[in-house]
């Protein structure tokens, strides 16, 4: 799998310092290893909205535009 992210996805990873993190975890995804990061579809299902654990405190959210997963958000779903 393809995976990118949008520009103001890069700027939290940098200002939240999750860069190490979130880049371990993207090779998870490029690797097809999808349980390591559960990487999972989020309820409605008709959203096509996908998430994966950067850590145990961060998520990221994204959708497939043809074969590239698009990374649009990223959030502190403890909040």
């Amino acid at each position: 799998m393809i995976v990118k992210e949008r520009k103001k996805v890069i700027n939290y990873i940098k200002k939240r310092q999750i860069a190490s993190q979130y880049l371990k975890a993207k090779k998870h995804l490029e690797s097809d290893r999808y349980d390591v990061v559960d990487f999972k579809q989020r309820k409605p299902r008709s959203s096509r909205i996908y998430q994966f654990r950067i850590t145990q405190k961060y998520r990221a959210f994204g959708h497939f535009v043809e074969d590239v997963f698009i990374i649009f958000n990223i959030s502190d779903h403890q909040d």
